[in-house]
């Protein structure tokens, strides 16, 4: 699994929309959330497409117009916002990059898949477990204090 820089600034982007609540502010444009967080607006524009194509944000229109959380930010996750932008949240090379293509066949046995496949359950109930509203409490809280996965060398 690999953090990419689309992950990272989608979700200081939803950060940033979460701590301006959904009601009573006014939409904040691609333009004005980049220079304010700092990041390329190229970048902010594409993401908050993707965002927006998934439901996470909502636009509007016009000279007054922006972004705004789509949902309570209790109700978007860390993985939606990782699958928004990346479209998965854990690649599997036996899927996407295979060794070969007899070995990593669906049906073939294969000692290593059921591995991660296990992490990749693990990491998404993890990242679906965590939400804005989790980010927003403490913005200093470490990833130490989210960790609940069981010790537990199962895979099933």
């Amino acid at each position: 699994m690999r953090i990419t820089t689309w992950t990272e600034y989608s979700l200081i982007i939803s950060i940033h929309l979460a701590k301006r609540g959904r009601g009573g502010v006014a939409p904040v444009a691609a333009r004005e959330l980049a220079e304010v967080e700092r990041l390329p607006a190229d970048y902010v524009e594409q993401i908050l497409l993707r965002l927006r194509r998934a439901g996470i944000v909502e636009s509007v229109r016009g000279a007054k117009g922006g972004y705004f959380l789509a949902a309570d930010p209790a109700a978007i996750t860390v993985g939606q916002i990782m699958a928004a932008s990346e479209h998965q949240t854990f690649e599997m090379n036996c899927e996407s990059h295979p060794v070969d293509a007899e070995r990593c066949a669906p049906g073939s046995a294969c000692a290593i898949r059921p591995v991660w496949q296990a992490l990749q359950r693990r990491i998404d109930d993890f990242l679906g477990s965590v939400t804005l509203a989790d980010l927003l409490k403490d913005e200093r809280a470490t990833a130490p204090e989210f960790v609940t996965l069981t010790s537990s060398p199962s895979l099933a």
